[in-house]
């Protein structure tokens, strides 16, 4: 199988093999980053455009070091102090940097489903980092791709994703992703954090930290998002670690090694101890180097995948 898509929107669309796909080409790419020369051509002469509506320090970074070091050039808007604010609408903005000649936008919006909207307009290709609370693709690739390099397989892990499922984009890319590649998904959360029908998607569900800890193979903690209880719906910061935090006398407990992950922000003293996110467990910082690579694979794949459609066309 090749892949086809010229835009990466998320990974509920896509086929166990296209993650295959990807997850293979990225292992491919992590390799330039261990040369004295942290470059190959693959995208000399294309442009990206990295389009951001929402604040972002590790993914925007981490996808316009991937693109540099496959020899693309580098265009970064900041959406405020851009035409946004002038009132310029989505679709408008996309149309012009297509006619700026740009090949791919990288973009992160508020709004869920923002970059399939803008896709369905643009011939240029379009990478999802991250949209409202529906998916942030390239996350979920670099989490999976740091398991498969730490354990050696996706399937048959059980894999327990903590902290705020019901805000989390970063949630329900893993679980589709880990779900396909054949990985047991198990979400903890105070019940209030639980959004309807997450067991359809292919997760089960508690709210017994002990229990998610137990038989997992890793944690993959997310940051808890205060700055959305809009109606004091959550538990305080010290209640959550009190009843949910990952400390090393709770990994202790557990029945094997646990592999600890982390989107970061990291939160630490809410979501973890220090120990822990500092601790040999930790796999946190590994995941930012990977993602160098899964988003290097991604923007190859889909310029690819573009340029071979219009050869054809």
């Amino acid at each position: 199988m090749t892949w086809t898509r010229k835009d990466l929107l998320g990974l509920e669309e896509l086929s166990k093999e296209e993650l295959e796909i990807i997850l293979s080409t990225a292992e491919s790419f992590k390799e330039v980053s261990t040369r004295e020369i942290k470059k190959v051509p693959a995208l000399r002469g294309k442009t990206v455009v990295n389009l951001f509506y929402e604040p972002s320090t590790r993914t925007r970074v981490s996808f316009e070091v991937a693109a540099k070091r496959l020899s693309a050039d580098v265009i970064n808007i900041a959406t405020e102090t851009s035409s946004v604010k002038k009132g310029e609408t989505l679709i408008d903005t996309g149309k012009n940097i297509q006619a700026l000649k740009a090949d791919i936008i990288v973009m992160r919006h508020n709004y869920s489903g923002a970059a399939a909207m803008l896709a369905r307009h643009l011939d240029i290709s379009m990478v999802n980092a991250g949209d409202g609370w529906h998916e942030h693709p390239t996350q979920a690739l670099l989490d999976i791709f740091t398991l498969k390099e730490k354990l050696g397989r996706i399937s048959g892990l059980k894999v327990s994703i903590v902290g705020d499922i019901a805000h989390s984009r970063v949630a329900r890319s893993n679980i589709w992703g880990l779900a396909k590649l054949g990985a047991q998904v198990t979400v903890c959360a105070p019940a209030m954090l639980i959004p309807p029908a997450i067991e359809e998607m292919g997760a089960r569900v508690t709210t017994d930290i002990d229990e998610a800890l137990k038989n997992a193979d890793a944690v993959n903690v997310l940051r808890m998002q205060f700055e959305r209880d809009e109606k004091a719906a959550f538990p305080t910061q010290l209640e959550y670690f009190k009843n949910f935090g990952i400390t090393r006398e709770r990994l202790a407990k557990a029945k094997k090694e646990i592999v600890v992950m982390h989107p970061g922000p990291i939160n630490r003293g809410i979501e973890m101890s220090s120990e822990v996110a500092d601790g040999a467990n930790s796999v946190i910082l590994e995941q930012v180097t990977n993602g160098i690579a899964v988003r290097m694979a991604v923007l190859f794949l889909v310029a690819q995948a573009r340029e071979n459609a219009v050869g054809s066309s």
